[in-house]
């Protein structure tokens, strides 16, 4: 992968924190739902950050004390968008076109009434379709409906080491947990300077990053040092509606399956091909778990 000239332009880059799969009334060690649901909250007030919240309204919304949750980041300044009702995948065979639809649709009756509410749509999975009739039906459902694209550029495998924090909290809620969250941090960090270097490659720019991130453990206790982390890096905050007018967040990637990050799905069509460094972006967090592993965790 080609660097070009990053430090001369360190202060140019800015990063949109968006959040999917949320919220959610799963019981997890150490933090309430609620108490989950507002450490983020004051995580990104205490940055002054403005993000997007992209909800699976079957995981918590579609039920009083859920929405309540999710009303909570609209009424704090944060947008609301679309992650259908149940997460299903749209690359399986056992999911149709008009089943896929169908989820954003219900979703909307749901969080169309929350203040913050955009017309944005976040594919599950990043999946935009594994056959021409799935992708070319998407997009134009999309294009009728007027929904956005909210696609992400910088992608983490945050919910990888979710499931280890969680598995070893669930054993031992007053275990060390602080390598996780070393490993977590590293491992955001890799991915940010990763995708804005292969930017640079495919763009010859700073582009604005949209961060994807999940409504988790992980984030609850340690959102505030990935925000500082990315303050000590040098990138700024912009808010996701800023992102999505830059002029890459209008492209159409021409592939056979497009999703995953915008960055990683452009350089596939443009034929990049496995570049220095492209399996730390596709690993889901596997270097990160040997490392802990290693630990002994």
């Amino acid at each position: 992968m080609t660097f070009i000239s990053l430090a001369a332009n360190a202060g140019a880059q800015t990063v949109a924190i968006t959040i999917d799969d949320a919220p959610n009334l799963e019981q997890t060690p150490r933090l309430s739902p609620e108490q989950r649901n507002q450490a983020m909250l004051n995580a990104l007030a205490k940055h002054g950050v403005s993000a997007a919240l992209f909800v699976t309204a079957d995981y918590a919304a579609k039920l009083p004390a859920g929405y309540a949750l999710a009303k909570a980041w609209g009424d704090a300044g944060h947008s609301v968008g679309n992650h259908t009702m149940s997460h299903p995948d749209l690359h399986s065979d056992k999911v149709s076109l008009a089943q896929y639809q169908q989820e954003i649709l219900d979703c909307d009756q749901i969080i169309s009434t929350l203040p913050g509410y955009q017309k944005w749509y976040r594919y599950t999975y990043l999946r935009e379709g594994n056959t021409p009739e799935k992708r070319d039906g998407m997009r134009n459902f999309l294009k009728q409906k007027n929904y956005r694209n909210a696609y992400v550029s910088l992608d983490t495998s945050d919910w990888r080491l979710n499931e280890k924090l969680v598995a070893i909290l669930q054993k031992n809620p007053q275990a060390d947990v602080s390598a996780i969250k070393r490993a977590y941090l590293a491992h955001v960090r890799q991915r940010a300077e990763a995708y804005r270097a292969l930017s640079w490659q495919l763009q010859g720019r700073d582009i604005p990053q949209v961060l994807l991130i999940h409504h988790n453990l992980i984030n609850a206790l340690w959102l505030d040092d990935v925000l500082a982390q990315f303050k000590d890096m040098g990138w700024k905050f912009t808010t996701p509606a800023a992102a999505f007018n830059d002029p890459v967040y209008q492209l159409t990637p021409e592939r056979a399956a497009p999703g995953q990050s915008l960055l990683l799905s452009m350089a596939r069509t443009l034929g990049l091909g496995k570049f220095a460094g492209w399996e730390r972006l596709v690993d889901d967090g596997d270097f990160e778990i040997e490392q802990l592993k290693q630990q002994g965790l």
